[in-house]
């Protein structure tokens, strides 16, 4: 076990925690979190980019002109790609980017990326994310004066107050604790965790 040290919102030490080491202090497998990564924004694509051919596009069933004694090239169907409005060779069809990763390697990725915050100092267990309002200023300047933090995952159980004030920050995002994620957590400098999920994201990739 590591013990951690837990602060409230103004940064003021109030408690401890101790978190396993097979999870917040593993070795960091590079080219494992790349390709956790990798997997994980070709799921975000959309693959809906499409084009016709020339059998999807209305007309040309009838021959332009005969096959022999124009001097033109021979053309089948005024619809061939190498006529203006004529279809399109190779373009794009609807497609889907998944790539299939096994989940104990997204679970080894999350362990190496909560490690690599923990031995950078970028890890901030809090106590409560006990936010008075939902208001984004309100939250920016905690980050700002108590954390001296811009840039920032927030990961909670579900706490509607944050996702509301860390909704116009465009360095800040909040995601629920079983919405962690390696992307996310590599994207951003700095991980606020409550004390919570902390224990819950230990109990899960333990």
């Amino acid at each position: 076990m590591a013990k951690f040290d837990v602060v409230n919102l103004k940064n003021e030490k109030v408690g401890s925690v101790d978190l396993p080491e097979e999870v917040f202090g593993v070795k960091v497998n590079q080219p494992l979190v790349l390709q956790v990564i990798k997997a994980q924004l070709a799921g975000l694509r959309q693959g809906t980019a499409s084009t016709k051919t020339k059998g999807l596009i209305r007309g040309g069933g009838k021959k332009p002109f005969k096959q022999k004694g124009t001097g033109n090239a021979r053309q089948g169907s005024s619809r061939s790609p190498l006529n203006p409005g004529g279809g399109s060779n190779f373009g794009p069809q609807p497609r889907k980017y998944n790539q299939r990763t096994p989940k104990e390697m997204v679970r080894g990725a999350l362990r190496c990326v909560l490690s690599d915050k923990a031995l950078a100092q970028h890890l901030v267990i809090v106590d409560r994310f006990d936010l008075s309002s939902g208001k984004t200023k309100d939250l920016a300047s905690t980050l700002k004066k108590s954390f001296k933090i811009e840039s920032a995952l927030l990961i909670d159980a579900q706490n509607q107050k944050l996702s509301l004030a860390s909704r116009n920050l465009p360095r800040v995002n909040y995601v629920k604790t079983e919405g962690t994620n390696t992307y996310d957590i590599v994207k951003h400098e700095w991980l606020i965790i409550s004390k919570e999920s902390a224990q819950a994201l230990a109990a899960r990739l333990a």
